[in-house]
């Protein structure tokens, strides 16, 4: 029988790419939680595979919700759990602060106190990946390179939130002996990315200037920030090789691992970038007021030494071809009507 891999969050960006990776590159089965009412566009080219039960499913659950994450796990008993389910935006975390701290700390404990539970009782030991963020270093020193033993410094209530979840996914390793492992992924990007982030929201306003459906304006937020940029399916592909020495038990319970690329960027050579692939000339860039946070992770450069040390793993695919696939993402989901809201 084929082992299971359980994805939170299986509806975004990274859950679907994951879920990508595992199909065509293992054996094993996927089930993903998800909320019924959420949207299935990430994974509508994998509807007729859920309908068949052909390796995937799905099971309506919600973190919030621990009586439902009990029967989920004991109905399911998931050799592997990716726990990527969270309130993921920062920008919405000023306005729904307490809708964040809930979901992604309360809902990161529901799931992982249910394990323990089940582990106690009959032995239940999954490898379990929690998903926290580099967002956790918050305003990091200008030069420095962050690396896992970095200072956090929340600089968002969804910050905030990864804090208490990183915590959590250590505390429950090396508390219980459950075999967490915590991963804090630089920014991402590529297909599917949604339209809330920096580079997502500017590719998207560049397809809707080349359709007609917008002013030759692009819309943005601060751009003093520098960070590293790389592509989500590098990103799960590192996750997947942590889960594989997790159950050799390579890697001790609790441990950390910072994910990112290798490419820097200012935001504006960002823009740059992106506005080179279109064939518009006349496209103006302005700051939005109503894009601005109170405060910013503005500096985000990391060291990967230990995830390099651990896995075999570096990032593969080129900033260019991400950011070429992010533009001709939204490009594709225009032409087929999709017609995307300007924000």
């Amino acid at each position: 029988m084929s082992k299971k891999i359980l994805i939170t969050g299986i509806t975004g960006q990274v859950g679907s790419q994951l879920a990508d990776y595992i199909l065509e590159n293992t054996d094993y089965d996927v089930v993903g939680m998800m909320r019924w009412q959420e949207p299935m566009d990430n994974l509508y080219h994998l509807t007729g595979r859920i309908n068949k039960n052909d390796r995937i499913s799905v099971y309506y659950a919600d973190l919030n919700d621990s009586v439902a994450i009990s029967r989920m796990l004991r109905d399911v008993r998931p050799e592997f759990i990716s726990h990527l389910a969270a309130q993921s935006y920062p920008k919405t975390s000023f306005n729904s602060p307490i809708e964040t701290l809930q979901t992604n700390i309360i809902g990161t404990a529901n799931l992982l106190e249910n394990i323990r539970q089940l582990k106690e009782n009959d032995g239940y030991d999954p490898v379990v990946h929690v998903c926290s963020s580099s967002e956790v270093y918050g305003k990091a020193k200008p030069g420095v390179a962050l690396a896992e033993d970095t200072t956090f410094h929340g600089a968002s209530p969804y910050s905030i939130s990864k804090i208490g979840t990183d915590y959590l996914g250590q505390f429950y390793g090396e508390a219980y002996g459950i075999r967490t492992f915590i991963t804090r992924m630089g920014t991402h990007s590529g297909p599917r990315r949604s339209d809330v982030f920096f580079e997502s929201t500017v590719a998207k306003q560049i397809a809707m200037i080349e359709a007609g459906l917008q002013e030759p304006i692009i819309k943005v937020g601060n751009l003093s920030s520098t960070r590293t940029f790389q592509d989500t399916r590098d990103a799960v592909r590192a996750y997947f090789l942590l889960l594989q020495e997790s159950e050799k038990g390579n890697i001790k319970c609790g441990d950390c691992f910072n994910i990112a690329g290798e490419e820097a960027f200012k935001l504006p050579e960002v823009i740059e970038l992106i506005l080179s692939m279109s064939n518009r000339q006349d496209i103006k860039v302005v700051t939005d007021a109503e894009r601005l946070r109170p405060i910013d992770a503005d500096y985000q450069m990391f060291d990967n030494t230990k995830i390099s040390s651990t896995i075999n793993w570096k990032p593969e695919i080129p900033a260019r071809q991400m950011f070429g696939d992010l533009l001709n993402h939204w490009r594709d989901e225009i032409a087929k009507g999709k017609i995307p809201l300007n924000r």
